[in-house]
């Protein structure tokens, strides 16, 4: 299973539904392996692990795994019964069409519509909507999104690329998020929030049985936050290059540049397209392997260090500090529940 980290913009909106009800928040954070204290810390992250723990856990409190944002809750077992529903289509859009009508009965105030091209080929969609008077928030929005283009790579038996998202509200701080999650492609303020694909995906055959279901089921939510994450970027290519060897093995730019076939300055013209630089990618994935480390394992915060690259633990601690706004050892200050 790929590895990630969450922003923590998103731990306070799974947990808003917790406060909106009167209950305290600290009990489940616990439980999922979050240090309440990283609330306060608005660069903070967390690993994906912990935040597919959050998911469960809130789901279990409250009976609902839609976060607690409609009007009708989804109760929990209501995916894997989707799943169920869905598992047996023929073909991706007809998967599809199956999605949209169990979400209708699922939820009251946010559902979706398979947007089918009048031609043969051009882009389909699938177009959030707001049956009711109460318009859905954009938490709500984003589950939703998570949540179809999980079934639908699920479906599809890998990630249906994503040619453009569109979202009906300004675009918020953390669209870089949505970078990784979904396309490159965004665009803020439109008439309704959707994801744009090819339409030959919809005639793509479905081929799922009761195995193939049980291991989608064992491994949700997680594999919807990051297992169909955008792969196919330079910023990807990097980052799995990376992963494969410890950070004092990691080529220099022209070596990387030379690896991947390319001329230096056309990787870093790719680079920049992407918004990214190699150095920043470098500091990303040493955050993202430490985060992982502090909140799943017992290894002492000196190793650690050590393994990341770091000549000296104080030179970890400030650089650590630099990157999530909070002290190593925050990650490890989490109470049994």
């Amino acid at each position: 299973m790929e590895k990630g980290t969450v922003a923590i913009c998103f731990v306070h909106q799974a947990i808003a539904g917790l406060r909106a009800r009167g209950l305290p928040p600290e009990p489940v954070l616990r439980a999922a392996g979050i240090a309440p204290a990283l609330l306060e810390a608005p660069q903070a992250r967390v690993s994906a692990d912990s935040y597919s723990a959050l998911w469960l856990e809130v789901a279990r409190v409250l009976d609902d795994e839609f976060f607690g944002q409609d009007s009708r809750r989804m109760k929990c077992g209501s995916f894997t019964m989707l799943c169920h529903a869905v598992a047996g289509s023929q073909t991706l859009g007809q998967g599809l069409e199956r999605v949209a009508r169990f979400f209708g009965l699922l939820l009251d105030d946010i559902g979706v519509r398979l947007e089918r091209p009048s031609a043969a080929a051009g882009a389909a969609a699938l177009v959030l909507t707001t049956p009711s008077a109460r318009r859905p928030g954009v938490f709500a929005q984003e589950t939703l999104l998570i949540m179809l283009h999980g079934l639908m790579s699920w479906l599809a038996r890998r990630r249906v690329p994503i040619q453009q998202a569109s979202f009906a509200y300004p675009e918020p701080d953390y669209s870089a998020e949505y970078r990784v999650m979904y396309s490159r492609r965004l665009a803020f303020g439109e008439p309704s929030t959707a994801l744009w694909f090819d339409a030959a995906w919809l005639a793509h055959p479905v081929r799922h049985d009761e195995r193939s279901l049980k291991v989608f089921l064992r491994a949700a939510p997680h594999n919807l936050v990051v297992k169909y994450s955008d792969r196919a970027g330079i910023v990807a290519r990097i980052r799995r290059l990376l992963r494969q060897s410890r950070p004092e093995a990691w080529p220099t730019f022209e070596q990387l540049a030379q690896d991947m076939h390319l001329s230096a300055s056309s990787l870093r013209r790719r680079l920049m397209d992407e918004g990214a630089t190699y150095q920043q990618l470098k500091d990303e994935l040493r955050r993202d392997l430490a985060i992982e480390a502090l909140s799943h394992s017992t290894q002492p915060i000196v190793a650690i260090a050590a393994e990341l690259g770091f000549a000296e633990p104080g030179a970890f601690h400030r650089a650590f500090r630099r990157w999530t706004g909070s002290r190593p050892g925050a990650y490890r200050a989490v109470p049994a529940p």
